[in-house]
């Protein structure tokens, strides 16, 4: 199988039976006739993804992948190597904001490593390594991030991720791995054939030097693949990519065709749906965009591809984090679909009924 095949998900059919029938039954619920505003429309595209009139999405994960790149040795974060997998520890300890969250809101963590520098011995409790973990990877400027080999291996750990996981009906993603934000840039910049200084920002809070730097080296990049673009999505993850970027792409892939909902965090994770909507752009139904980070390109981005987030808190963590952030609002809306009565069985006069 191609790489390009395996980021292109089969889509299964979207349900406008499910969502005519949530549609009718948000139509009888005792408020006004779209007094809830975006909350409604959220509910039916869940029902047309999900096939389920009153979806609930009661079967939930977050997967994290976490690598490490050596682009980031070229001076392009504000932290060294080693703190991937210091936070990978973290992840596993319940020390970091994805582990706080994900526990609060029902959404248990999967730490996968897809090639983290130096794995401990004994992996961490909850978390996974994949083989793929001990693949190499390119600096970017000078070769590709990943031969295609890595790159459909990579693909293949996240949809096996989201199958250990049990196949849940909501997925949320996130990502960990120091220059990872250059690596999603690069990717930007390639796919949509833009110059590399609409997709370079600060990350993690590098400096002037460090900005500098890391938009050098993504220029760099782009000059080495012929820098005209748009690449091809096969192209643009291979020679930008990182392995936690294919995963994150692979999991994403997998819940699509299982007519699951992905609830995308910040700008890494969007650049890897990116990929996957570049290939397949029928499955954009099935997102439902977090949030928009305080990263210098992911309203851009968000905007291309004609996303509308939830929130607005100018985060940029990563993790998932700003996903797990938003679930309340997701369940929130299914909740009130749910559990409202109609007016009919509170005894309330709709609107064909006042006047009479």
């Amino acid at each position: 199988m191609t790489l390009r095949a395996r980021l292109t998900p089969t889509v299964p059919p979207a349900d406008d039976d499910a969502a005519a029938a949530a549609r009718a039954h948000g139509a009888r619920l005792t408020k006004p006739a779209g007094a809830l505003g975006r909350l409604e429309s959220l509910v039916e595209a869940v029902a047309s993804v999900t096939g389920e009139a009153r979806p609930r999405l009661d079967r939930r994960a977050t997967l994290l992948f976490a690598a490490d790149h050596p682009v980031a040795d070229l001076g392009v974060s504000a932290y060294p190597r080693a703190v991937t997998r210091a936070m990978v520890r973290n992840f596993a300890a319940g020390g970091a904001a994805a582990s706080v969250l994900s526990t609060r809101h029902r959404a248990p963590l999967y730490v996968v490593d897809v090639g983290v520098d130096g794995p401990d011995e004994v992996p961490a409790p909850g978390t996974h390594r994949d083989p793929v973990a001990d693949a190499t990877e390119g600096d970017l400027v000078h070769e590709d991030g990943m031969s295609e080999a890595v790159a459909s291996a990579a693909v293949e750990a996240g949809r096996a991720a989201y199958a250990r996981a049990g196949a849940p009906s909501l997925v949320i993603l996130g990502e960990m791995g120091i220059g990872n934000t250059t690596l999603a840039s690069a990717i930007c910049a390639g796919l949509f054939g833009e110059p590399a200084e609409l997709w370079v920002g600060r990350g993690t809070g590098v400096d002037d030097a460090g900005h500098a730097r890391k938009l050098g080296v993504v220029r760099q990049a782009l000059a080495r693949v012929g820098g005209a673009g748009p690449l091809p999505p096969e192209r643009a993850l291979r020679a930008f990519g990182g392995r936690e970027l294919a995963a994150l792409v692979g999991a994403a892939a997998a819940a699509v065709e299982h007519r699951a909902v992905v609830l995308v965090d910040g700008f890494i994770v969007t650049a890897a749906v990116a990929l996957l909507l570049a290939a397949e752009p029928s499955a954009h139904a099935h997102f439902v965009f977090a949030h928009r980070s305080d990263e210098h390109a992911h309203a851009r981005l968000l905007d291309l591809l004609g996303a509308a987030p939830l929130l607005s808190l100018g985060l940029r963590l990563g993790e998932g984090s700003g996903a797990l952030l938003a679930l309340p609002v997701l369940d929130a809306a299914l909740a009130l679909h749910d559990e409202m009565a109609t007016f009919e069985a509170a005894g309330v006069p709709d609107r064909e009924h006042a006047a009479t």
